[in-house]
């Protein structure tokens, strides 16, 4: 067969891909665990930060078994359920008016996290998730033991534009967001990131956050995920609950 013929560049060409493919799936099976260790040690490194734990010595691992526990809920309710009785892949529609943060479903259960000093909760660390721009944000935001200020919030995933959006992962701006009030006395939601920055003088500036420069649609889906979190329809009644039962 001639060196040039078509035949033999289409086998060669095949055998080439043939060999690539099989290559990329071997190595993405074998790296699977690794990848699934990594994201949870990635989480778990994001709830230690929001929980004020990312300066301590030794193991994360450790640190998270030893100081945060995890309790699973039923977001309608705001009742805890079991380890046993927990299922995250069960979801419900949200109605268009309602969905707030863009996210379409919701689970109809949820797991959060409690820093534990000695036997008392020192801050509530809350899963949330919303539409940006080009991705839906996760991340997570902490409460105080009050249950009324913000401790931090932080972002592990999301695909907005570096230097606008992705300021959102500025230390910075997430270092503003600590000591804002997220309600007010009567369980209201307040907080609200603005576009522009927030006046020092204004009496609404302890529960105002700045919004991203140059990255308002980024800035808007932030404060969305915000209401929607905090609100009736995501973490609202479990927070109430937590507050009637003390």
């Amino acid at each position: 067969m001639s060196q040039d013929s078509v035949t033999k560049t289409i086998g060669v060409a095949t055998g080439i891909c043939l060999f690539c493919s099989l290559f990329v799936s071997v190595a993405a099976v074998k790296l699977r665990p690794r990848q699934v260790k990594n994201q949870r040690l990635d989480r778990i490194q994001n709830i230690l930060q929001v929980a004020g734990l990312a300066g301590e010595e030794g193991d994360p691992e450790a640190l998270y078994q030893e100081r945060i526990q995890p309790a699973y809920i039923d977001l309608k309710t705001g009742q805890a359920v079991s380890e046993d009785q927990y299922q995250p892949d069960q979801v419900e529609s949200i109605p268009a008016e309602q969905d707030l943060a863009g996210i379409k479903l919701r689970p109809l259960q949820s797991v959060v996290y409690q820093r534990i000093d000695g036997q008392t909760m020192a801050r509530l660390i809350l899963p949330i998730q919303g539409k940006g721009v080009w991705s839906t944000l996760y991340g997570f935001l902490a409460l105080e033991e009050d249950l009324q200020t913000v401790a931090g919030i932080t972002f592990y995933e999301h695909a907005e534009t570096p230097g606008l959006g992705g300021e959102i992962d500025n230390p910075n701006w997430k270092s503003s967001w600590a000591g804002k009030r997220a309600y007010d006395e009567d369980g209201n939601v307040v907080i609200e990131v603005i576009k522009g920055q927030v006046d020092p003088a204004s009496s609404d500036a302890d529960r105002q956050i700045d919004g991203l420069s140059g990255a308002t649609l980024t800035t808007r889906g932030v404060d969305n995920l915000i209401q929607y979190w905090l609100g009736e329809n995501g973490y609202g009644p479990y927070l109430k609950r937590l507050r009637e039962e003390r």
